[in-house]
Order: structure tokens, then sequence, then C-alpha cells
């Protein structure tokens, strides 16, 4: 079981956190999968993971990580890896700067019969938005509070 979570997680943070492949996406996400820390706003299902990547591969033109730790235990693995991109798109709102990224993560994953059903992270968000522009701060943050106030607000 540890080598094949381990196989299963490398090739979803490789091809499709990395090189952007949504097929292997689409396959190794399962159908019931929870996103247990989802960001504000975010539904926390499969779909809201496949769309942020395609997000993040729109901002970052040449995305690609480095996994710096792949730790397994029975059914679940850990990840802390470092996401590197130049901005050459619209990012969370804010326009293409041409500056060079990183975003620091730290991911622990539960995998059954060779899917992703469960997943709970850590993302040095502050660092990240940092980088974009200390004047996208605030409004970065602003807009994805909004957002997540809109989609909660009852109807």
């Amino acid at each position: 079981m540890n080598e094949d979570t381990g196989a299963v997680v490398r090739l979803f943070v490789e091809e499709f956190q990395g090189n952007g492949t949504r097929r292997v996406g689409e396959e190794l996400l399962a159908a019931d999968f929870v996103n247990r820390t989802p960001d504000p706003g975010s539904s926390g299902d499969r779909q809201a993971v496949l769309d942020q990547f395609e997000m993040l591969h729109t901002g970052l033109s040449d995305l690609r990580v480095e996994i710096h730790q792949l730790l397994v235990s029975g059914d679940r693995a850990a990840t802390h890896k470092t996401f590197h991109g130049t901005h050459t798109g619209d990012l969370m709102g804010v326009p293409a700067s041409g500056r060079a990224l990183a975003l620091e993560v730290m991911d622990i994953v539960r995998v059954r019969d060779g899917q992703i059903v469960e997943h709970w992270n850590v993302v040095n968000q502050l660092a990240f938005l940092r980088q974009l522009s200390p004047r996208s701060i605030a409004g970065a943050v602003g807009r994805r509070l909004l957002r997540g106030l809109r989609r909660a607000r009852p109807r």
C-alpha cells in the first residue's frame, strides 16, 4: 500500500499540479474527493481543485513543482513542496507582472483504490501575496473574502 500511495501522490503532484495535465487530475481525484482545508469561498470538491490549478497554470505560464519531501504512512502521504513560476497572466485578480513567484505548500492526502479522497494543507499565502505585489495583498485578500461571503450568504 505504501508504494502505491506514494506513486499516486507523486504522479498527481508532478503531472497534474506541476505539468497541468488535467486528465491526470481527473483520473486521480475521486468523485467523492473532499478538501478539508479549502480556500475561503471554495466548495472544497474535486472540481474546485481542477479549477484552482487551471487558474494557477494560466497565471504562471511556466509553473513547475519542486517536491522537497514525500512521506508515506499507510493510505496517507504528506508532501512539502514549492511551486515556482513566472507571473505572466492574471492571477487572483492581479495582472501579469513578469515576476518570478514561489508558493510553499505542505499537504496531507488520503488515497483509496488509487485515487485521492481527502486533502488537508497549509499554504504560505501571505508570502505568496507579498511576491505578487505589496499593494495586491489587501485587494486579493479582500476579493477572496468577498467571494466567500457572497457564496455563504443565504438567498
